[in-house]
C-alpha cells in the first residue's frame, strides 16, 4: 500500500511539472489595436542644408512589446509621418526616449503578463512564466534590489539582439542617424560591431546608429543614476563621454540625470561638441508637475544652487539643460503608461536659451530642431 501510494504521489507531481512546462511554453498571439495619433509640437529653425535634430516622443503601452515586430510598425509609422512632413533627410538625427530598449523585457510574454494592473503583479507573471531564466537572472544578479537585477538580466541576449536588430534596422530603412534611447544591459560592449551583453553589474547605456544601420561609437554608459534605478544599476564612474561624428556635426549623449551634471558638459565642451541628445525619463502619476525633489544623491554638484521643491520636475530638467552650449539640446521623454505607471515627461529642445516644448495630451509628439 505505501508503495502504491509512494508511486502515486510520484505520478501526480510528475504530471504537475509537465503541465507547468507545457504552459510556460505557451505564448498564444493576441489582439492589440495600438494608438498611432501623432502631432508635430515644435519645430524651432528654418529648413537648410545642415540637417536636424528630431525628437519622437511616443506613446508605448506593455502590449506595444508583445512582440518586436509590434513594436517596429509603430515606431516605423513615426518615422514614416516624419518623412512625409520633410523632416527626415540624410543629415537628420533622430532621438528616441530613455528605456525604450530596456522594455524589451516585456516581449513574448504570456497574456496575464500584459493584462495585469500593476507592474509587480507584471514581474510576478514573468518569473512564473520563464523559470529557468529568471532562476538564472537572481543567481548573477548583483545589484542591492536583486529582483529587478534579475527580471532586467535574464533576458538579456535576446534583449541585446532584439535592440540592434530593431533600431540598426529602422536607421537603415529611413537612411537617418538614430540615438536608439536606452537599454539596461550586463556589462554590454559591441564585439565586431555586434551589441553583447557580459558578466557583470548593469549599465544603462544609449548605442548611436548610423545610415547602414551599424553601430557609429562603443555604448554611451550612464554616469549620475537617479533615485529609483541605483538599487541595480551600475555607474559609469569616470569613463569617458563618446563623441559620434554625424552628418549633422559632432554629437553627445547624455542619459537621463546625466544631463543634471555641470562635469558632464564639461567633457562635452573639451570634445568641441555641437549636438546633445538627451534620452530622457519621468514616470510616476503627475510627475512632471510635482516639486523637483533634488538630485538626490549623496554628491550634489556644487555649482548647482537650485533647490529642491523650488521648481516643478519639468521646470527642474530645463533649468539644469545649459541653452548655450552644446549648440543644440534635444530631450525626449516617453509617453503611454507602463501597467500603474505612467509616463509624464514632456520632450524640449534649446538653443541660444530659447526652449520649446511639446504640449500635453493623448498621442505621440514630432518635436524638430533645423541646424
Amino acid at each position: 500500500m505505501r508503495k502504491l501510494l509512494t508511486s502515486l504521489v510520484v505520478l501526480l507531481l510528475v504530471t504537475c511539472v509537465a503541465v507547468y512546462a507545457l504552459w510556460t511554453g505557451k505564448r498564444p498571439a493576441s489582439y492589440y489595436l495600438s494608438d498611432l495619433r501623432i502631432q508635430t509640437d515644435a519645430i524651432q529653425g528654418e529648413r537648410g542644408d545642415r540637417g536636424n535634430l528630431l525628437g519622437i516622443q511616443p506613446e508605448l503601452f506593455a502590449a506595444d512589446y508583445q512582440s518586436v515586430q509590434r513594436l517596429h510598425l509603430k515606431l516605423a509609422g513615426y518615422l514614416r509621418r516624419a518623412r512625409e512632413q520633410g523632416l527626415l533627410n540624410d543629415k537628420t538625427v533622430v532621438v528616441l526616449p530613455e528605456h525604450i530598449g530596456t522594455w524589451l523585457w516585456a516581449v513574448g510574454e504570456k497574456k496575464e503578463f500584459y493584462e495585469a494592473t500593476e507592474r509587480k503583479e507584471a514581474e510576478q507573471w514573468l518569473a512564473l512564466s520563464n523559470p529557468l531564466q529568471f532562476a538564472s537572472g537572481l543567481i548573477g544578479a548583483q545589484g542591492r534590489d536583486r529582483l529587478e537585477d534579475a527580471y532586467l538580466r535574464m533576458k538579456a541576449q535576446e534583449m541585446a539582439e532584439q535592440y540592434q536588430h530593431l533600431f540598426g534596422g529602422l536607421a537603415r530603412e529611413f537612411g537617418i542617424t538614430l540615438v536608439a534611447g536606452s537599454i539596461v544591459l550586463p556589462n554590454p560592449s559591441l564585439v565586431q560591431g555586434e551589441l553583447r551583453p557580459g558578466r557583470g553589474p548593469l549599465y544603462n547605456i544609449s548605442v548611436v546608429f548610423g545610415s547602414n544601420g551599424r553601430p557609429l561609437a562603443q555604448p554611451q554608459r550612464q554616469h549620475f543614476l537617479n533615485h529609483a534605478t541605483r538599487r541595480y544599476v551600475e555607474p559609469a564612474g569616470d569613463a569617458p563621454f563618446n563623441i559620434v561624428d554625424t552628418p549633422a556635426g559632432r554629437l553627445g549623449v547624455l542619459i537621463g540625470t546625466d544631463s543634471w551634471y555641470p562635469a558632464s558638459y564639461a567633457q562635452l565642451r573639451e570634445q568641441n561638441v555641437q549636438l546633445l541628445a538627451v534620452p530622457a525619463s519621468a514616470s510616476g502619476p503627475g510627475r512632471w508637475q510635482r516639486p523637483w525633489r533634488g538630485f538626490r544623491s549623496s554628491m550634489p554638484p556644487a555649482q548647482i544652487t537650485l533647490q529642491p521643491g523650488e521648481v516643478t520636475e519639468g521646470q527642474a530638467w530645463q533649468r539644469l539643460i545649459p541653452g548655450d552650449q552644446p549648440l543644440a539640446s534635444l530631450a525626449v521623454f516617453m509617453g503611454g503608461r507602463f501597467w500603474n505607471e505612467p509616463n509624464e515627461g514632456q520632450s524640449f529642445v534649446r538653443r541660444d536659451e530659447h526652449t520649446s516644448q511639446v504640449s500635453e495630451g493623448r498621442g505621440a509628439r514630432l518635436i524638430n530642431l533645423w541646424l
